[in-house]
């Protein structure tokens, strides 16, 4: 009998879940098919995978040297799959993506609906988590791209610069320092609590990043691991906080919070687009990519992107500009 597709999926579900009771809820399949699925695949290849430890599955040199190989294989089917099923009439097809927490709430979606809405054929996906995740979830061959705001550090991704945004300090209205035009770091970090994304967060990443002369200074009172939840604290007066400008147009226009340039500091940091290196690109998966790269090569206003009407006025002038030329 020969090594089945199926019988590489469940090797990897119980590989990342150490456990064949999880990975069958992963799989959505009994725990004896998973086990006899298991056993098959090891007596196939003549050897244990797992070293059994209590009711937990722990890779053996085997298993992890299999491993990749089965990642590698499973993502080259979905590849094909993906290809064959497209339709040569319309441009139709699958795609899978993940985002970062800023770009995935406050971009994304604008862009997803105004590209649906040209080829209303091709299903998009979409999961928000935080840059961390997502860089695993690309390099497992799970989803198809990523959208960041960190870099990454893994040698199966390739990363491809987007666009460029800013982090901005958040006050709430009434906060002494909401009176200022800018925030003086030197004179404006004493005394001061903040609130703060989590770790794995790429926003975190890159206050920490920047800030590290002055982080002995900072009084972090609170971490949280959404944008939205930073913003209502911040609002409420709990301290203040650092996001990116496209998390917060709307709060900053009804004047719930007020944003500060930090001076003498470069807050200004790249987006990413990531995908493997053995990605295989559908012709629908390209044209994705094509129209989101609309966001490289607009002006400033971009900063203030966070709702459906700017994005299909510079959609529309893009267009126009494409026309004339």
């Amino acid at each position: 009998m020969s090594i089945t597709l199926r019988q590489l999926e469940i090797f990897i579900a119980v590989a990342e879940t150490a456990q064949v009771t999880k990975a069958s809820k992963k799989l959505f399949v009994t725990q004896s098919a998973v086990s006899m699925a298991l056993a098959e695949l090891e007596n196939q290849l003549g050897g244990s995978l797992f070293d059994r430890h209590g009711r937990s599955l722990l890779l053996n040199a085997r298993g992890r040297y299999l491993l990749p190989l089965a990642k590698d294989i499973t993502a080259q089917v979905a590849n094909v799959e993906t290809i064959m099923s497209e339709r040569n009439d319309k441009l139709s097809g699958h795609i899978e993506i993940i985002a970062s927490l800023s770009l995935g709430n406050y971009i994304m979606p604008y862009l997803i609906g105004a590209f649906k809405r040209i080829h209303p054929k091709v299903h998009i996906n979409m999961l928000v988590y935080n840059t961390q995740y997502a860089e695993r979830m690309v390099a497992d061959g799970a989803m198809d791209f990523g959208f960041i705001e960190g870099t990454v550090n893994n040698d199966e991704i390739v990363s491809t610069p987007w666009f460029e945004d800013e982090l901005v300090v958040l006050a709430g209205p009434s906060d002494p320092i909401s009176h200022n035009k800018i925030f003086d770091v030197k004179k404006d970090i004493h005394n001061t609590k903040w609130v703060m994304r989590e770790q794995g967060s790429g926003t975190a990443a890159v206050f920490r990043e920047r800030m590290k002369e002055y982080m002995d200074d900072i009084h972090i009172v609170m971490e949280m691991g959404h944008p939205e939840a930073v913003k209502r604290a911040v609002e409420s007066g709990v301290g203040l906080a650092c996001l990116s400008t496209l998390t917060v147009c709307r709060e900053v226009e009804n004047g719930w919070l007020k944003s500060l340039n930090i001076k003498g500091i470069d807050m200004s940091r790249q987006l990413w687009v990531i995908h493997r290196k053995d990605k295989i690109m559908t012709e629908a998966m390209q044209e994705f990519l094509d129209f989101c790269d609309v966001m490289s090569t607009c002006d400033d206003e971009r900063i203030c992107l966070s709702s459906p009407w700017k994005l299909q006025s510079l959609l529309a002038r893009q267009s126009s500009k494409k026309k004339a030329v």
